[in-house]
């Protein structure tokens, strides 16, 4: 049991990890593309926020580990079907440089291997519906609409100013609300595998609590998972920087700061309330919102399908792929016992 143990706690540091560099685009893509920060002072930035935000508080971790499903369905098998199919979605939407949510990947991951594994009536569809499914779609619409009235917002209190002088003083301002994305991004993300370390924890008979009432993350896990992201994001995942911060719209240090803000205003609401945002979701459209402010925005519209198309398909592949993985664990321990 001790190996077992082991090796989940050792899988889930690698997804925590591979978040970590996957999301890295979230907090300082902008601030990279405008040219604010390096490369180098971005990500160093970033992972210590990102480790931060990750030290100040537990709800999103509560949500994950006893709201989706119940626990006394979460098998060792379970936990390491789902990080299995989060981090081969995870890789794969890297990959192609896809801007997808690690978050969800996971939530996906599983509710496919706990249905397997215990039926549907393991799943609070109750709590996946009003916490992951409905700010699955309103997340993405508050960060194009609030990123939008923002950006109005400054071209109309900076109307009288030349464009080099807002975007000058607006370079300032994105170094305020690019660090206020990677705290937030700390609350929200790292907290989804101190989560799922937890349940390991309690089914290995290492800790008591199942009921979301009960269920108390230690110490020692908020702060492996913490450092862990902060690592993955020191790593900087460039592909999806690159999709981020230019290929997807162009923008300016203005443009950055009103997709920043508006974006760490929203997953940090969210954090406080234990839902598990999508952070990716959010900042995506918030950017392509304040973009979109311009006149002169361009905007690659066949990029945003194939962003919105993986948004739409990570739960549903993801728990088809962690269910399949546990369906053919079985058949193959079938195998092996005939």
């Amino acid at each position: 049991m001790i190996l077992t143990l082991t090796f989940i706690i050792a899988l889930a540091l690698v997804f925590e990890y591979i978040n970590g560099f996957h999301d890295s685009a979230n907090a300082i893509a902008t601030v990279v593309s405008t040219n604010v920060l390096t490369p180098r002072q971005a990500v160093i930035m970033s992972a210590c926020l990102n480790f931060c935000g990750a030290m100040l508080g537990t709800q999103v971790a509560k949500t994950i580990g006893a709201g989706i499903v119940s626990g006394a369905s979460v098998t060792a098998g379970v936990v390491v079907f789902a990080l299995l199919s989060a981090v081969i979605w995870d890789l794969f939407t890297w990959y192609f440089a896809l801007p997808s949510s690690s978050s969800h990947a996971l939530i996906g991951g599983l509710v496919g291997a706990a249905g397997v594994a215990s039926g549907l009536s393991c799943v609070n569809f109750r709590a996946l519906f009003y916490k992951v499914i409905i700010p699955m779609f309103v997340s993405p619409v508050l960060g194009f609409l609030c990123a939008f009235a923002v950006m109005i917002g400054i071209l109309w209190l900076f109307r009288n100013k030349s464009p080099s002088y807002v975007n000058r003083n607006s370079r300032h301002m994105q170094l305020f609300s690019s660090a206020l994305v990677s705290i937030a991004h700390g609350t929200n993300d790292a907290q989804k595998t101190m989560g799922i370390i937890t349940i390991a924890l309690i089914s290995g008979g290492v800790l008591s609590g199942s009921a979301a009432s009960d269920f108390h993350v230690p110490v020692v896990v908020v702060i492996i998972c913490a450092l862990t992201m902060a690592a993955g994001t020191l790593s900087g995942g460039w592909r999806i920087i690159k999709t981020l911060g230019s290929k997807m719209i162009k923008i300016k240090p203005v443009h950055g700061f009103a997709a920043e803000a508006t974006s760490a205003a929203l997953i940090m609401s969210a954090s406080h309330f234990g839902v598990p945002l999508s952070t990716t979701h959010v900042i995506s459209s918030a950017i392509y919102g304040a973009g979109s402010a311009s006149k002169k925005a361009s905007a690659n519209t066949s990029l945003v399908k194939n962003i919105i198309f993986a948004w739409v398909m990570t739960i549903p592949v993801c728990a088809a792929l962690s269910a399949v993985l546990s369906i053919g664990f079985r058949m193959l321990q079938l195998g092996v016992m005939k």
